[in-house]
């Protein structure tokens, strides 16, 4: 049974959680391919709320096993806290698997993040100071650790003692910072953390390879977004790793043949957090009411997002770049009590209308959006369950963004509760 990629397609904080716990319940694995704990999902059950950062929505169902594939980056403590988090709330993690080549987040990762993004100054990143990007630039440099390193003392002193010289130099000389005590570190590694992770690291890809293989079914969940990508989003403004579709096949080991299913899930308008362009943003009453509504603060950070208008053109280049097979739409309700909802379909520049996103960021910073306006609606969605309880002028914008983008939307939330959504397309 081919996989299914569930991928964001704006800025992140579309609502993946919600998607993907939703899909879960017809999963034996979903499986989180890239990022670390800079990225949160909030999934609602029953009025119950979980926040999660590194472990994968499906561990709130028994029966599928949450895996944490090799392109992610871990922090084991911030791993163990949120197994504590949810053992005691009753929810049961025994079955999560950790991949063996994920890396390791260090503490000198999170001392290079800080420190850098103060020296930025004006021109930060607004990265979340999590050691994320660090921890892959060690990757990429082949000098960072890995979850596997906890099962051999040995080989973890040999290659911390490297590192922790060469971090604390560029500390010291580069940002002014104190040394890192390399016992220390070695200490919690080794002697507090590795005891706890080790019986759940394993073999993921022959996990997920077993799995396709037998006919299960398998989901590969993403943080972040398509525009936080590191080749095809904002950069800089973006993340250190790949959260789209292709990243998928990276950060767990399978190939493209393997997947048959990707499903990009967008907010009914557009959120982004810090810095970076944003041809459709808001300001004023409206953006302060969608903040509100929507509760658009960061579930790790507690940061504003700023809102927009929904953006097709960006929406059309995600659908490109990941083979979107599908659309989940989320947080329709947000926009109810409207007069008027409004869906970018073009930019202008310089007299010239563009369909397509503009590759120089330059230009992408001083485009106008071009909209299309239609009605809005007053109806309260929240208790919705079919097409037919959508009123006519929400039917009509959800066809209108299926017309500009060109792909089918097969959800659409209406509410953060785990029921609350509505079948548009099967």
């Amino acid at each position: 049974m081919p996989a299914t990629v569930v991928v964001g397609t704006q800025w992140g904080d579309e609502g993946k959680g919600k998607l993907t716990d939703l899909l879960a319940k017809d999963m034996r694995l979903v499986v989180r391919y890239q990022g670390g704990h800079n990225a949160g999902h909030t999934i609602v059950v029953e009025g119950e709320s979980f926040a999660l950062q590194l472990i994968p929505s499906g561990v709130l169902y028994s029966h599928t096993v949450p895996v944490i594939g090799n392109g992610v980056v871990v922090d084991p403590a911030v791993l163990l806290a949120e197994c504590d988090m949810l053992e005691a709330r009753g929810v049961d993690t025994s079955r999560l698997v950790v991949s063996g080549n994920a890396h390791l987040i260090m503490p000198y990762h999170y001392e290079i993040d800080r420190a850098t993004e103060r020296a930025l100054g004006k021109n930060a990143l607004g990265t979340t100071k999590r050691g994320i990007g660090p921890a892959y630039a060690d990757k990429a440099a082949r000098i960072g650790l890995r979850v596997q390193d906890l099962l051999d003392e040995k080989i973890f002193r040999e290659k911390l003692e490297v590192v922790v010289r060469e971090k604390n130099t560029m500390l010291a000389k580069v940002y002014n910072r104190l040394s890192l005590d390399l016992e220390e570190i070695s200490d919690l590694y080794l002697n507090e953390l590795a005891p706890r992770i080790s019986p759940m690291i394993g073999d993921t890809v022959s996990i997920v390879h077993e799995a396709l293989d037998a006919g299960e079914n398998v989901m590969l969940e993403g943080a972040q977004a398509t525009f936080l990508d590191l080749d095809h989003g904002t950069y800089p403004f973006v993340t250190s790793s790949n959260p789209t579709a292709g990243g998928a096949c990276v950060g767990t080991g399978i190939g493209p043949r393997d997947i048959s299913r990707v499903v990009g899930i967008a907010k009914a308008y557009v959120t982004r957090v810090g810095s970076g362009p944003f041809p459709t943003e808001l300001e004023g009453e409206l953006a302060e009411l969608l903040v509100e509504r929507g509760h658009e603060y960061g579930t790790n950070t507690g940061r504003r997002r700023r809102p927009g208008w929904l953006d097709t053109v960006m929406l059309r280049q995600a659908a490109r770049i990941n083979s979107l097979s599908e659309i989940a739409l989320t947080k329709l309700d947000v926009l109810s009590d409207l007069e008027e909802v409004k869906i970018c379909v073009a930019y202008e520049v310089d007299g010239e209308r563009l369909t397509r996103l503009p590759y120089h960021q330059s230009v992408l910073h001083r485009v106008k959006p071009i909209y299309e306006t239609l009605p809005g609606w007053t109806d309260d969605l929240s208790a919705a369950t079919s097409v037919a309880d959508l009123p006519d002028s929400a039917q009509a914008y959800l066809r209108c963004i299926e017309e500009h983008v060109g792909v089918p939307i097969t959800y659409v939330g209406v509410g953060p509760g785990r029921e609350q959504f509505v079948q548009f397309h099967r």
